[in-house]
């Protein structure tokens, strides 16, 4: 939950976002598992440039409003950038992530888009994502790490 739950501009730039978004993804034809699949066997290499032009995109805006303004426009808050250090967590995320994008040829966004194109197979993969996120979360959580501790025989 964030502060900005309740700003109604906000929430609206957020649903116009995903709008968006999950039009970009259907008409560029990234929602059908079909064509990433056939992106990560290397015979298509489409997926390749959307998700470059999106990059390239997405940097100028960036680069741009961060130059003429000094906190977000809806928010106030200051710009500021998060640096993460690779670790063994990324790498290990990313197999792991990598071998779930694989095995479902979709990944999160493109899965949420593909149900509005009529795909709804995916559910279960959708379905695996959220089953998936609670066992990580499980996993490291304190209870989880107490209970690992505490069972060990002396």
């Amino acid at each position: 939950m964030s502060a900005n739950d309740g700003n109604l501009a906000f929430n609206a730039l957020i649903l116009f976002g995903g709008i968006v978004f999950g039009f970009g993804l259907g008409f560029s034809h990234m929602a059908q598992p079909e064509i990433v699949l056939s992106f990560l066997q290397l015979q298509d290499f489409g997926l390749l440039f959307v998700m470059g032009g999106a990059a390239g995109v997405t940097m100028v805006s960036f680069f741009t409003i961060m130059r003429l303004r000094t906190s977000a426009p809806l928010t106030g808050t200051g710009y500021s950038r998060r640096l993460k250090s690779m670790d063994a967590n990324v790498l290990y995320g990313g197999a792991i992530f990598g071998v779930g994008w694989g095995l479902s040829g979709i990944c999160p966004g493109a899965g949420y888009a593909s149900l509005g194109i009529g795909n709804y197979p995916i559910l279960w993969g959708i379905g695996g994502m959220f089953i998936g996120a609670y066992i990580q979360g499980y996993v490291r959580s304190d209870t989880w790490l107490a209970d690992r501790i505490t069972a060990r025989p002396d």
